[in-house]
């Protein structure tokens, strides 16, 4: 290793020492080149490795216990890295790059901040980021950040703050702010940069969205300066051999920018400068705060810190816009909403993990019974993952249509330019579609998504065991029916399990798997891989009436029934639900879910539950039916459906033979409210209290992604931390004068009223990167 070590352990002291170093690697190697590694303390980091070529600093992010790169280790060893370069003139151009392909580098570690007893202390760690990358920014030394994989939050804002920035045209290479999904906004100058690279409407989409974008999207936006292909394999791994070839490139901007060959003055576009404009920009700024109130109903108060930090430095100046966002940064993190967010972020990575092990035979070849809306989608998220798949229905018609789904999902992408023609026809290649039995043989998983008819299932099971091998796993989609009922027709039960997708598959991102008495461990673990393999968030719950989903979403139309029937619309109800943090109401649910299934779930379910679980009559869903009113698929149910959504006449004349006088005790809009929720936040807690699912974080996880519960509130786990055991039983009591034991808190419940200081969550989120 070469290099000087001055008194104060810095390396490369003197100008002297550098030239000398020259001129014995000219006479030595024959050329003028230098490569060469620094020692003394830059050697002893843990975080960065750091050397030169040619005049150029290339410093490399690489925390050796993490797989991505931490930034609130990695940011201290920079600004020590590039203290030096400053301070001794050792370089003339830095190029920053990561030593893991897939990061550039990650955000701010929630645990640490979470761990700041005040705002004043976040704002204070923001302030420290925000130094450092003005400085960085300030420099005459130019810096150019090489990127690969993902650059997002803390990252992206370190690489707006260099001159220029080179990425990589891979799939793996993504941009973005996801601080908003996490109640947060970004802290280290994101919302005073993006205005000036990108304009202020897409600042604005980047920042509230929170989206990732490609390596191509950023170069048109100006996000970018100079994109790379990355190259296949040869002697070293295709990633191996595209960080080299990206660190290359990278050294050689940096060395042309440090000769002034690349200038860094950019074009201003023209319609920039028109939304530049003062009285453009109050459009803007109002146009968009209209639309964010619209979009989160008031309930987030991230989106609006955004706005107000980008709309301070543009009117302010920049020393304003960086002290308003490091102080609204500080004042988020301590708020419900961003921890309750990030316990939501931290559920859903663990939700991505297969606790149960590696199973015997991984699932490799799949044949899915049915064609429909749910068969097609199960095929279109294993086809495009690689997964061999069979689609097998009765008849050459259904197949078709299902084939055709499958194709159209993915065409549909090729022409918005998220897919190839070539990779679309690649993964319609792993899909063969068949009316009989013919390659069961070689199945290692059939999904049975016919209808929830347990005599059908039956007979399917049947005719599925009798074709397939020994180890060939038998799921069922059923949203329902209690899988040891499917289960008792089969010669094999331990090798049968339940796969519960949401429709639409290919957008909704939870699978709850569903184990009986008999499921075998290595079939829970061979369906948790399979499903984790489609990309999905998973959870494991207990067989049972409505499994644990179905069955606390139950509860809420339940309830919301009979609101209906006390002279509350559709469209209050809706509301009611969607004021808390809803996306959608119950009625819009059972409309878009159909109104047949939704009698069927929940005849099922009061059977099962008997009078706890009943609420409204299920009379009106029968006589819907009878005059065709379906929802959705009919285009009339409880609301009409044609150019504009609209409440169905029909369904109130039906509701005047059904009509009953509203208590007015507990009929205020705040208590309608809570008799919807306290009833499936008690469904749920008593699903734990039963084991159906084995955690609240399990039971927050299906409740948000599963029946749509506000994210805001984290799940009715953390809501019950949060509004206080005590507070909820006590509207429930009133509640339960009226109507019974429907509204009896559950046991667990009232075991946290008698405790405060018992939570579902004792601490903070464990320690996680965004």
């Amino acid at each position: 290793m070469l290099g000087e070590t001055c008194p104060r352990g810095k390396s490369r002291a003197s100008p002297f020492y550098s030239g000398a170093l020259k001129i014995l690697i000219f006479l030595l190697l024959g050329h003028a080149r230098r490569v060469f590694s620094v020692s003394s303390h830059l050697a002893a980091r843990k975080h960065i490795s750091f050397e030169y070529k040619d005049d150029v600093a290339v410093i490399r992010f690489n925390d050796p216990s993490s797989k991505v790169n931490k930034q609130s280790l990695q940011l201290h060893e920079l600004a020590d890295v590039l203290g030096d370069i400053w301070l001794y003139r050792s370089s003339k151009s830095v190029v920053l790059i990561s030593g893991k392909p897939g990061c550039f580098l990650a955000g701010a570690d929630s645990n640490m901040l979470q761990s700041c007893a005040t705002s004043e202390e976040v704002t204070s760690l923001c302030e420290e980021a925000q130094k450092l990358f003005r400085r960085i920014e300030q420099s005459r030394v130019p810096i150019v950040a090489a990127i690969h994989g993902s650059c997002l939050s803390r990252g992206l804002e370190l690489a707006t703050a260099c001159h220029y920035r080179i990425a990589t045209k891979s799939k793996e290479t993504v941009l973005g702010t996801p601080e908003v999904m996490l109640g947060l906004l970004p802290g280290a100058g994101g919302t005073q940069r993006l205005p000036k690279m990108v304009g202020v409407l897409g600042a604005f989409d980047m920042l509230l969205s929170g989206k990732n974008i490609t390596a191509d999207e950023a170069k048109k936006m100006g996000l970018v300066d100079q994109l790379v292909d990355p190259l296949g394999p040869g002697l070293k791994s295709p990633e191996e051999r595209t960080m080299e070839y990206l660190e290359e490139v990278a050294v050689g901007v940096a060395y042309e920018l440090a000769n002034k060959k690349i200038p860094l003055t950019r074009e201003k576009k023209l319609w920039d400068a028109v939304t530049g404009l003062g009285p453009v920009r109050k459009i803007i700024y109002s146009t968009v705060t209209k639309r964010v109130q619209k979009q989160t109903k008031n309930l987030y108060p991230a989106p609006f810190q955004i706005i107000e930090c980008v709309k301070t430095g543009i009117e302010h100046g920049s020393d304003a816009g960086y002290l308003a966002e490091a102080q609204s940064f500080g004042k988020l993190v301590r708020t419900s909403e961003s921890k309750a967010l990030i316990g939501l972020h931290h559920g859903r990575l663990l939700c991505k993990k297969n606790r149960f092990g590696p199973p015997e035979k991984e699932v490799k070849k799949l044949a899915i019974l049915g064609a429909g809306l749910m068969g097609a989608g199960i095929a279109q998220v294993s086809v495009d993952k690689g997964l061999t798949s069979i689609l097998k229905d009765t008849t050459e018609d259904a197949i078709s249509k299902g084939y055709e789904k499958v194709y159209k999902s993915f065409d549909t992408k090729v022409k918005k330019t998220a897919m190839t023609s070539f990779e679309r026809d690649a993964f319609m290649s792993n899909l063969s579609i068949q009316t009989d039995y013919s390659g069961f043989e070689s199945a290692d998983m059939v999904i049975e998504a016919v209808f929830e008819d347990l005599n059908i299932k039956h007979q399917v099971l049947k005719e599925v065991e009798a074709v397939t091998p020994p180890h060939c796993i038998f799921a069922t989609n059923t949203s329902a029916l209690p899988v040891r009922d499917i289960a008792a027709a089969s010669k094999r039960p331990e090798k049968v399990i339940g796969i519960h997708y949401f429709s639409p598959v290919d957008k909704m991102q939870l699978v709850e798997i569903v184990t009986t008495d008999k499921t075998s461990k290595d079939t829970l673990g061979a369906a948790v891989s399979m499903a984790l393999k489609q990309g999905k968030i998973v959870v494991t719950v207990k067989d049972g009436p409505g499994f644990y989903t179905t069955r606390c979403m139950g509860c809420l139309l339940m309830e919301s029934l009979r609101l209906l029937q006390e002279g509350v619309t559709a469209t209050k109800s809706d509301f009611l639900a969607t004021s808390f943090g809803f996306n959608v109401g119950p009625f819009t649910v059972i409309d878009e879910v159909g109104v047949d299934i939704g009698l069927h779930i929940s005849e099922m379910l009061c059977k099962a539950f008997g009078s706890r679980y009943e609420g409204g009559s299920l009379e009106i869903f029968k006589t819907m039916l009878e005059k065709g009113l379906k929802g959705c698929k009919s285009g009339k149910g409880f609301f009409l459906y044609g150019k504009t959504k609209s409440v169905n006449p029909e369904v109130e004349e039906i509701l005047k033979n059904h009509q009953v006088t509203a208590p007015s005790a507990i009929s205020s809009e705040y208590d309608m409210q809570y008799r919807l929720l306290s009833r499936c936040i008690n469904e749920s807690l008593m699903c734990l209290q039963e084991g159906i699912i084995q955690s609240p974080l399990e039971g927050d996880i299906g409740a948000v992604f599963g029946y749509g519960f506000p994210p805001m509130h984290g799940g009715p786990f953390r809501f019950v931390d949060t509004f206080g055991a005590e507070r909820l039983v006590s509207l429930m009591k009133r509640f339960e004068d009226v109507y019974g034991n429907q509204f009896t808190p559950c046991q667990l419940l009232l075991d946290h009223t008698k405790d405060p200081s018992k939570k579902f969550y004792q601490s903070s989120p464990s320690p996680l990167q965004y």
